[in-house]
């Protein structure tokens, strides 16, 4: 029997778990326009004036106490944009700073909009290597501002060179969608507090930077961003590089992002189930989703990816003014390929390709190819001792009947490498592995207007290497996302329909780095909760809420970052920040 609005406002007043959306999440996978909509109209209820603040909750970045030498990279108004070349400028290196030698590089996205609009999703590349991929905020009547800073020392080596900056966003403005996005975007480069001297020892290189960032992107000019489009289970998309002969370690960085049809994957239902309904509404292939990455058409690594919400999705009241855990700085994923440098140090040219096991349209991939050279070396020498790629373990079981029933998906993956480069620092082997698992249950009822998702990813990889006279450099990452969703909605006579929902995501990390001198650790536990309610007549809100409660905890060696905070309609109700590693921190997360 359906639920009464009463059950479900109860549900959503006494149960921290649950939350809202005005279409149960099968129905938004269809309902970008009139998520939009009703963003427009919860607007036009508040009567605040002063433009709103969006951020992220993540831990600041570690700067040292020098004074950075800060550079406006690019102004731009972007506005109708859609389907035009992304907006260049040129890039020099900084060259009136008192040091050229930096410890820390910062990138910073500010901007602000005004009106109504979708949310974007967009991309900044340097000379094709993709360093920053994101999600505009919503804007409101009154206006918003947000402002966005990554770490970027990674690509110290690319920022020393002259290069071409593209930035895209497809941004659509008419009478409808007023939202222009008024962007200016800096770097920062801090000097390092005193002069460092120039360690070239094995493990030191292993440490630092890459010397060189190829990338793995589509070429300018085009009319769109730079990362490859797939647009279903079957496609697959590649490109050629070549590689300086003198490497002796690499490193895959992907960056990955979903859309359209299958940008709510995880709640994704299988085709039988929507073909049995006759329910075309409905989005399908199942909720289970691997981007697999090949070399020379041989899978060398897979990506799991983390389920990032953007600013307008499920509920848009959801993340205002506390946007999703990554959705103003999407995560990257490292796959280390060291070992197969043996394949492709011959100097001839080679491909790395992308496609995404059960896609539908569409999925934006890109990916840099970090590399070390060997000064000392003209040219370095490997082979690939080892490679194991167990197949996919992947299982469904379905039990419904009509359109409500359950549906659990449970898969598996095991990828390890082998292998050796001789260089002048001796002959480094190297093991790198991924192991990862995925369970998803989704459970439907209420004539599909209920959803509950409850999804788990264990994301784990580790890189082992050692020469002859060091006993060796230890990289190790243990990674869960969780994703929890209930959706549920029901008409309440009168044209008049409720519509309640609840979110969970959690993003646990923790990282352990072994070398000769010491081991170091440090752990992310990112958990943010939200929920909402929405009533509508005649398809327009009356009412709506979004609350958010979000605890943010970062321990290392070196010291100790924990935040809680919560907001509720746009406002931030409760706000504690801590860099205590206190017992006090701890019980309160």
């Amino acid at each position: 029997m359906a639920l009464s609005f009463f059950s479900l406002f109860f549900f959503f007043t006494c149960f921290s778990v649950l939350q809202l959306s005005h279409f149960s999440i099968a129905r938004l996978h269809n309902a970008a326009l009139s998520r939009s909509q009703l963003t427009a109209q919860l607007d036009s209820l508040s009567k605040n004036d002063t433009p709103t603040t969006y951020f992220e909750v993540t831990k600041p970045i570690n700067l040292p106490k020098t004074k950075p030498c800060s550079y406006l990279l690019l102004k731009h108004d972007f506005g109708y944009t859609y389907g035009k070349p992304p907006v260049l400028a040129n890039y020099t290196p900084p060259s009136n700073c008192p040091s050229q030698n930096f410890s820390k590089i910062v990138l910073e996205w500010r901007a602000t909009s005004k009106g109504r609009q979708f949310d974007r999703i967009f991309g900044l590349w340097l000379g094709g290597i993709e360093i920053f991929r994101s999600c505009t905020a919503e804007p409101r009547p009154n206006g918003i501002v947000w402002t966005v800073k990554k770490d970027i020392t990674r690509y110290c080596s690319l920022l020393m060179t002259n290069q071409t900056l593209a930035v895209y966003i497809g941004n659509i403005v008419d009478t409808t969608y007023t939202g222009v996005y008024h962007v200016k975007i800096f770097v920062h480069f801090y000097p390092a507090d005193k002069e460092l001297t120039l360690d070239k020892s094995f493990n030191k290189g292993f440490d630092s930077g890459a010397d060189l960032v190829i990338p793995i992107s589509r070429n300018l000019p085009l009319n769109d961003g730079l990362w490859f489009e797939i647009e279903n289970s079957t496609d697959v998309q590649s490109k050629e590089f070549k590689i300086p002969q003198n490497a002796y370690r690499a490193v895959l960085e992907i960056y990955v992002s979903f859309h359209e049809n299958d940008e709510f994957w995880y709640g994704n239902l299988p085709n039988d189930y929507i073909t049995a309904n006759n329910r075309t509404d409905m989005q399908g292939n199942g909720a289970f989703r691997e981007v697999i990455v090949s070399l020379d058409d041989v899978v060398v690594g897979a990506v799991w990816p983390f389920t990032v919400v953007y600013t307008g999705g499920i509920n848009p009241l959801l993340w205002r003014p506390i946007s999703g855990i990554g959705s103003f700085n999407l995560p990257s994923y490292d796959i280390e390929v060291t070992p197969l440098l043996g394949k492709i140090l011959d100097g001839s040219i080679h491909k790395i390709s992308f496609s995404v096991t059960n896609a539908l349209n569409v999925w934006y991939i890109d990916a840099n190819l970090h590399l070390w050279l060997d000064k000392k070396s003209v040219k370095t020498q490997g082979k690939l001792l080892e490679y194991s790629n167990l197949p996919l373990s992947f299982s469904l079981a379905s039990n419904f009947k009509g359109l409500d029933g359950s549906f659990v998906t449970n898969a598996r993956r095991s990828i390890s490498l082998n292998g050796w480069v001789k260089s002048s620092y001796g002959k480094i082997t190297t093991r790198s592995s991924q192991d990862l698992s995925y369970s998803n249950k989704i459970v439907m009822g209420n004539e599909a207007n209920l959803q509950i998702v409850d999804q788990t990813i264990d994301f784990n990889d580790n890189v082992y290497a050692k020469t002859p006279s060091f006993s060796g450099h230890v990289l190790e990452s243990f990674k869960k996302f969780q994703f929890h969703l209930y959706s549920d909605g029901v008409e309440i006579g009168d044209k008049s329909y409720a519509s309640i929902s609840n979110v969970s995501l959690i993003f646990d990390e923790k990282r352990l780095k072994g070398f000769k001198n010491g081991t170091s650790t440090s752990s992310i536990q990112n958990v943010q909760k939200a929920q909402g309610y929405m009533f509508l007549k005649d398809q327009s809100i009356v009412n709506g809420v979004g609350s958010t409660q979000q605890t943010y905890k970062y321990d290392e060696n070196s010291g100790c970052y924990f935040r809680n905070i919560s907001s509720s309609n746009y406002t931030v109700i409760f706000d504690k920040v801590s860099n205590s590693c206190s017992k006090t921190t701890q019980s309160q997360w």
